[in-house]
């Protein structure tokens, strides 16, 4: 456990990361939360102190800048990385990168949950060009911890001194839809970083404890017992949806925590490609022709170009109800919104070395383009196209092969409606039209979370179609809930939420959001040409709580004990209904298997290699949301544990 004086909550984000923090010795009844600044280098020679972090690694090549020019205030060298390459984190890291973006790693964190890839091999950049060093995912995401470590040090310089980073207790935020491979990867990066005490939240539910932080008391007042709110998550490489229900009993309100949306990568860099792609079409008709390398440095400064042309800074101004010392500084300065931005990029080639093709956005057909591709007004019973199934594919990130992000929300709300989890925790939340009106489960509220949720344009058409089924299907057209910065939400909510663990605020109630199985080999002749088959044994289900354990009632099972064996896992996120002990034997897709544990346990005494020792099964959901599953042997003392993670081959 953690000694240090405070709760420290890490946003970890896609494209920014961010660092709050509350004073565990505050005896007020609603201890201050402080963003913590992170210094940086912002250009070659010069570092500021910022309340984001762009989560961009650069891989300088070792003549590339002047000796001492990267060097941070905690170190006279530059950072390297394990294998001893030159790096450097943050503003100059994404602005280099987008002039070389052959160096530069983003995304990482997206890669912690890409299934069939291994992510702890040197893999990133991805494509990078011969020459260029690699790290894996889980070291870019270790790289970026490790530099929070330092920055808390120098943001506490001349202070009294709270302690390392590593002495604090930290809640790292991952999106709602990591699985436990992700979350675990997520745990390892941190343990390389030094960091222990770590507990995992939500993103979704970091930025709806921030409202609440944000609110007070007010927040009692602007929802009702049986309603849904929608956290709708739109971050740089993810779209994250959660449905948080409002209960009551003895005069008091809580909020569960009851659906979550699947891991679904599009986001705001898949915004950023399109505008270049449009950009290179139009430079096309110039005939300027622009490669890979080209397009995706264009991608890059479309990001920023964007943010100008799209973004707004209203989200912290109108906090409903009244607030009372929570007044934050926004991450950003107030600007105007422009009207059209101009783009280059470096020419390529040896007739235009030292020179750039320049490209223009203009603020309305940039809008029109994003609002249309990303967000279309579409109808309820719409959903979005699958991938098509081909024999080979590039490698790289899986991203979702539709981009209409109202399609993904209309399938989400569909299914919730019809979960037993959302009917059982909510009924008065769903409304169901006799009209040829697709059923939904109908949020009474939305709050929006998300560094692409700045744009007043896209927040209004999300809540314009989401009003428009709710309303077509018999309900109230939903509130919107505003009040908390956009950049900051998730880590000060985590901050939050390490205070509420200590009762210095409010809990939302929350278990695992999909159902999770063993498979048991089945005992069956052998047939030539013919694998043993393999059944599913629901040993977790659909909501069970952080520190929850239960029984799985089932026969005895054989574990093998003193050589190595593979265990294999499996989750479902549709079959809500399944019970710790039920059998499933045809899934026809509705269950997803996991990486596998390959372990030998230790033979029990009286035991040799090899031997099927009769087990029953117990799991357990951990306090950082991992899986155990506890074998104890029948009539005997043996004892064996499998944690739901991803072990080293």
């Amino acid at each position: 456990m953690s000694t240090g004086r405070y709760v420290v909550g890490i946003d970890l984000g896609t494209t920014h990361t961010a660092m709050a923090c509350a004073d565990l010795s505050d005896a007020s009844a609603q201890p201050v939360i402080r963003v913590i600044e992170i210094c940086q280098t912002v250009r070659p020679g010069a570092v500021e102190a910022r309340p984001l972090l762009p989560s961009v690694i650069y891989l300088a090549s070792e003549n590339e800048f002047s000796e001492g020019s990267l060097a941070l205030p905690w170190s006279a060298e530059a950072s390297r990385t394990a294998s001893g390459h030159l790096y450097c984190v943050g503003s100059f890291a994404q602005t280099r990168g987008a002039e070389v973006p052959g160096r530069s790693v983003a995304s990482a964190k997206s890669w912690l949950c890409q299934p069939g890839s291994d992510r702890r091999s040197s893999i990133l950049p991805w494509n990078a060009p011969a020459g260029v060093p690699r790290i894996s995912p889980v070291e870019a995401s270790s790289l970026i911890l490790k530099h929070l470590c330092c920055a808390w040090e120098q943001a506490f310089a001349g202070h009294e001194h709270p302690g390392k980073l590593s002495q604090q207790k930290i809640v790292l935020c991952v999106p709602a839809s990591f699985d436990a491979a992700a979350r675990e990867l997520t745990l390892e990066a941190a343990r390389h970083a030094g960091l222990l005490d770590v507990t995992l939240l939500e993103e979704p539910q970091a930025a709806f404890y921030s409202w609440i932080e944000q609110s007070q008391d007010a927040w009692r007042k602007l929802v009702t017992v049986g309603e849904l709110i929608l956290v709708v998550d739109i971050g740089g490489g993810t779209t994250d949806f959660s449905l948080i229900a409002v209960e009551g009993g003895d005069g008091a309100l809580s909020l569960r925590r009851i659906a979550v949306g699947e891991h679904i990568l599009l986001g705001g860099d898949n915004m950023d490609l399109a505008l270049a792609h449009d950009a290179a079409e139009k430079l096309a008709i110039e005939r300027i022709e622009l490669d890979d390398w080209q397009l995706r440095a264009l991608a890059l400064a479309c990001r920023e170009a964007k943010e100008k042309l799209l973004g707004d800074d209203d989200a912290v101004s109108d906090m409903p109800g009244p607030v009372k010392g929570t007044k934050q500084k926004s991450s950003r300065k107030s600007r105007g919104v422009a009207r059209e931005i101009s783009l280059s990029v470096l020419g390529r080639g040896s007739g235009v070395v030292g020179t750039s093709v320049r490209a223009a956005l203009e603020r309305d057909a940039s809008a029109a383009l994003l609002l249309d591709g990303f967000l279309p007004r579409v109808e309820p019973h719409e959903r979005p196209r699958m991938a098509d199934r081909s024999g080979l594919r590039e490698g790289g990130l899986r991203y979702a092969a539709d981009p209409a992000i109202t399609k993904h929300l209309a399938r989400f709300l569909a299914f919730e409606h019809t979960a037993s989890g959302a009917q059982n925790a909510a009924r008065s939340g769903a409304v169901k039209n006799p009209a040829n009106v697709s059923a939904l489960a109908c949020p009474a509220a939305i709050l929006f979370n998300g560094g692409v949720m700045k744009s007043r344009a896209f927040r209004e058409r999300i809540a314009g179609v989401v009003s428009e089924w709710v309303t077509a299907a018999g309900g109230a057209a939903p509130r919107i809930f505003r009040g908390i910065d956009l950049d900051l939400a998730v880590a000060r909510g985590a901050a939050y939420f390490g205070l509420a663990q200590r009762g210095k605020g409010v809990r939302i109630r929350a278990g695992v959001a999909r159902c999770y199985y063993i498979g048991i080999e089945s005992t069956a002749p052998a047939v030539p040409g013919k694998v043993p088959a393999f059944k599913a044994l629901c040993v977790v289900p659909f909501g069970m709580e952080e520190g929850a354990q239960v029984e799985v009632p089932q026969a005895e099972f054989g574990l093998v004990v003193g050589e190595a064996a593979q265990f294999r896992f499996l989750t479902s996120a549709t079959r809500r209904g399944d019970q710790p002990g039920d059998v499933i034997e045809n899934w026809n897709g509705d269950l997803q298997e996991l990486s596998p544990i390959e372990a030998v346990l230790p033979p029990a005494d009286g035991c040799t290699s090899g031997t099927l020792v009769p087990v029953r099964l117990k799991s357990k959901l951990t306090a950082v949301g991992m899986l155990e599953l506890w074998c104890r042997e029948a009539g005997g003392a043996g004892e064996w544990k499998l944690e739901l993670n991803v072990r080293e081959r």
